[in-house]
């Protein structure tokens, strides 16, 4: 008896915005200055796509719309670039899912750029939730929100009405996805890092003691 065919992988679509000063990560530029900051920035977005596993289809949804020849300067040739849409997170939330599944995507997760903690064996358990008959999964921020999104359709209600930016998104999200009767998976909570504490927690698997100037480094435990 033959075994069943794999499940394809999904698309990964990772929210990022150009790495300009002034632009990312301003709660943590006012504790270590805004060059140092978007260092972080680059180095957090550059370890969130060095985790998606080989041969994972990967799209960049990039801000602002101007920036495609500075992110494909710094991402180089493999992600697809898709300029992020208007609008709030939640329009452009669904807005990019809903291209990809036009587009013939089996399944979409969504990340960020500001999780240290996401590895490839995390996406990969998204993904496996997915394929097991969920409809949604999350990962919970333990700021409140959530460090990614997988979806296996367009719900387009899913992002409407979420207070974004507050430490209620993610249970705004999941009364949603409740209200829909969503079959919902949630992985292991995960940092975010947005401030210099957060940072600090994570500097010396992150970045290596002394490599950005202003930044804490505390001990490993």
């Amino acid at each position: 008896m033959s075994s069943p065919a794999p499940h394809p992988p999904p698309l990964v679509l990772v929210f990022l915005k150009a790495p300009r000063e002034g632009w990312v990560k301003t709660r943590l530029a006012a504790d270590i200055g805004a060059e140092s900051a978007t260092r972080v920035y680059r180095l957090l977005a550059e370890r969130q796509l060095a985790a998606v596993p080989a041969g994972w289809p990967v799209e960049v949804w990039f801000a602002p719309a101007d920036a495609r020849d500075e992110m494909r300067a710094w991402l180089g040739p493999r992600p697809v670039l898709q300029p992020q849409p208007e609008g709030d997170l939640g329009q452009r939330l669904s807005r990019a899912v809903d291209v990809a599944f036009a587009g013939g995507a089996p399944a979409v997760l969504v990340i960020g750029g500001d999780c240290p903690e996401l590895d490839e064996a995390t996406l990969r358990e998204a993904a496996a939730a997915l394929a097991d008959g969920r409809e949604l999964v999350l990962g919970p921020a333990t700021d409140g929100g959530y460090y990614l999104i997988g979806l296996t359709r367009t719900m387009p209600r899913l992002f409407a009405g979420i207070p974004w930016s507050t430490a209620d998104v993610l249970a705004a999200t999941l009364r949603r996805a409740s209200e829909y009767g969503v079959v919902t998976a949630l992985l292991s909570a995960k940092d975010d890092v947005d401030t210099v504490d957060d940072l600090g927690r994570h500097s010396i698997t992150l970045l290596g003691k002394g490599f950005i100037p202003g930044l804490p480094v505390l001990p490993t435990t």
